[in-house]
């Protein structure tokens, strides 16, 4: 990990290099940024920027920065934030009793949304009118409110989830992302360190556990029986900060709470130990107290649960009383648990796995699980492999960097000296650079869902991962070279939005995230009303947006721009707009008067077929040549063992046998390209299930 205070100055300059480049004042781009990192921590549903800064009537100071959505579809958890940026050449220190007042100001500014007359004097097309709306229209419908500070300031206190009274008897919770927390979860994706877990302090008592690990085993592992009304409580202080991030991404997708388990907690919860699998957990570390009844959990380090997502997130619901419904029996409710105690320089690897295998056994579908499913492999190796042209505005070829797991790039960047750094730096600009998200949200605004997009980053995720898992699983062979190209000249494209859109004469400050999706919709939406394809092979040669296509963006954007800010009557915030259906229906039914030199840059989709055709061929040929040198230098001998191991243990097919026993006759017989591809399949799926050669160690 890098030191705090060359973390500050690269915080600082990436900060007012985004503001510089899309036209933002500094401290919006400070929201933007720490709004990805929230949502992806799963700190936030989504963050939605909505600037308010006054005094209400006795003079008391109110100001709001931003809010994590809609709280119905938050679980009734109204998050506001507020950001505290400067830019200073030391990193600040903040103390207990600097927050207090910021905290002091987000609360002022929500008892005030809630008086009419407060509202009446707001201006109804700005972005604080729209969140104070929300706020009194959903009150009834919150049943939590978190309070978060976002700073660039080092806070030597651990503020994180920490009770704050209550509100029209809504239980208040505060907490401060400050500059070590950041840091933490930009290099190294951990965002857990404060979820301490103290069960017998804080939850009602330790928990009685059985050990499942013997003293030469791997991993030390547990088995627990923990009480619904345990459970619900932890979920209802921690959220899905809790569930582990695959697992997040899992729920998200599959939408509501799953109503059979609900119906087993509300009519026969007695019976839920029995009918339900319960959870999977792990730890970074424990603590264990023996007693004469046998061992109990005292307390656990950086929580996560793995497998039992949903099953958490019903208890949780079943809390609470609704209209028309019996209240869940929770005293009833009894869980089994399975936790497994993983070091923190082993949870990158093993955790996932352990979240993917568990989930496996109750047949979650493998997008589910997308951190580490083979598209995200193929994408990261086509960006360390694959060549940008320089284009009109460098001299030398670069790469874009793909990030599949968070921190690989600062680590990439990190781990050189100073003048391999800058070498670094030629070959991935910082302006290459993008996330597993951004992808998504390239893909699925040039894909028509600019509504999607608009619900937040790790919710459009989890849509994009459903998507592509079922389009690779039909044919992974669309996702080739070709496939990643367009989705660089995609994200130029968007990223030529962003900074176009901010400089436009009606742009008159907010929701700029939102108009750039639905630009990017609606050109995409418009060529294929053509029957024609926008020409991103041209695109990605230039590295750079040609003009006649950026004069199409920005009056595309500007009818965008027109749909989002004039939502239909009773809609009043336009962030919420923007997330719905029917927003992206207008858009899509306007006609728009382009000018005649956009159709420059479009082809006809039988000619954008064409060079995914000949790319393909090019890669099965390269893919055959380098199977066939392959298979030569193994030698007749070593195929010969090989297939009298495959037929031994059942593993080959005839027509595998087939092809093994033409490679066991070189060079007598010589196997064609195709044979040479399946036989070195063969060989790893022989080698995955035992097999070694004693004729010689081959590495592939």
């Amino acid at each position: 990990m890098s030191d705090l205070k060359e973390f500050h100055r690269e915080l600082i300059a990436d900060v007012q290099g985004d503001a510089d480049a899309l036209g933002l004042i500094i401290v919006e781009a400070f929201f933007e940024k720490m709004g990805d990192i929230l949502t992806e921590a799963g700190e936030l549903e989504g963050a939605d920027r909505a600037y308010f800064e006054g005094r209400g009537a006795k003079g008391v100071a109110m100001q709001v920065d931003g809010y994590g959505g809609d709280p119905r579809d938050a679980s009734g958890v109204l998050s506001l934030v507020l950001c505290d940026f400067d830019v200073t050449d030391e990193p600040r220190q903040i103390k207990s009793a600097e927050i207090k007042p910021r905290f002091n100001r987000l609360v002022e500014f929500l008892q005030h949304a809630r008086q009419p007359e407060f509202r009446e004097r707001m201006e109804e097309t700005s972005a604080g009118f729209g969140l104070a709306d929300l706020i009194a229209t959903t009150w009834n419908s919150t049943t939590k409110i978190k309070i978060i500070i976002l700073t660039n300031a080092d806070n030597r206190m651990k503020v994180d989830g920490i009770p704050a009274g209550t509100i029209d008897s809504k239980p208040v919770t505060y907490t401060v992302w400050d500059l070590k927390r950041i840091q933490k979860y930009v290099e190294s994706g951990q965002a857990r360190e404060d979820l301490e877990i103290d069960f017998e302090n804080d939850f009602g008592g330790a928990i009685p556990v059985l050990r499942a690990s013997g003293g030469d085993a791997a991993l030390e592992s547990y088995v627990a029986v923990i009480p619904g009304t345990q459970l619900g409580e932890i979920y209802e202080k921690w959220g899905t900060r809790l569930l582990e991030a695959n697992v997040r991404s899992f729920l998200q997708a599959r939408g509501k709470v799953n109503q059979k388990i609900r119906e087993t907690l509300e009519e026969h919860p007695e019976m839920f130990f029995a009918y339900n699998n319960g959870i999977t957990v792990t730890a970074n570390s424990i603590e264990i107290r023996e007693t004469t009844s046998g061992p109990v959990l005292i307390s656990a380090s950086n929580l996560q649960i793995v497998n039992g997502g949903q099953t958490t997130a019903s208890i949780h619901a079943a809390r609470r009383q609704r209209p028309n419904k019996p209240k869940a029996l929770l005293d009833e409710v009894f869980v089994q648990m399975k936790l497994s105690i993983i070091p923190p320089d082993q949870a990158e690897e093993t955790v996932p796995k352990i979240s993917e295998y568990a989930n496996s056994q109750n047949k979650v579908n493998a997008a589910d699980f997308f951190s580490n499913h083979p598209f995200h492999i193929r994408m990261e190796g086509f960006s360390r492999r694959i060549l940008a042209p320089a284009g009109s505005d460098a001299y030398r070829e670069s790469k874009w960097f793909y990030e599949r797991a968070r921190g690989q790039y600062a680590d990439a960047r990190g781990s050189r000296t100073v003048a391999e750094r800058k070498k670094f730096d030629l070959e991935y600009p910082r302006k290459q650079f993008f996330t597993k998200t951004d992808l998504a949200k390239f893909e699925n605004s040039w894909a028509g869902q600019p509504e999607i997009v608009s619900l937040g980053a790790q919710k459009n995720f989890a849509a994009f991962a459903k998507a592509v898992g079922a389009k690779w699983t039909k044919s992974e062979i669309q996702f080739g070279e070709v496939w990643f190209k367009r989705i660089i000249a995609k994200s130029i494209i968007f990223r030529a939005l962003e900074k176009l859109v901010p400089t436009q004469p009606w742009y008159e400050g907010g929701y700029r995230a939102n108009i750039v999706t639905y630009t990017m919709a609606k050109i995409s939406h418009d060529a294929t009303e053509m029957e024609k394809n926008v020409d991103l092979d041209a695109v990605w040669r230039a590295q750079s947006v040609p003009q006649a296509l950026e004069d199409a963006l920005v009056i595309a954007a500007a009818e965008a721009h027109d749909v989002i800010t004039s939502p239909p009557e009773g809609i009043r915030n336009m962030s919420e707009w923007a997330k719905k259906q029917a927003c992206w229906e207008i858009l899509k039914k306007r006609s728009l008067t382009y000018r005649p030199s956009f159709m420059r840059c479009l082809i006809d989709p039988e000619e954008a077929k064409t060079v995914v055709v000949f790319a393909r061929k090019d890669m099965e040929m390269t893919a055959g040549i380098q199977a066939q040198t392959s298979v030569l230098e193994c030698g007749a001998n070593f195929w010969r063992e090989a297939k009298s191991w495959g037929m031994e243990h059942r593993k080959l097919s005839p027509k595998e046998t087939g092809i093994l026993d033409t490679c066991a006759s070189i060079p007598i017989k010589m196997p064609t390209d195709k044979q040479c591809v399946i036989a070195m399949e063969v060989l790893g799926r022989l080698r995955a299930d035992g097999f070694q050669s004693e004729e010689q160690a081959i590495v592939f």
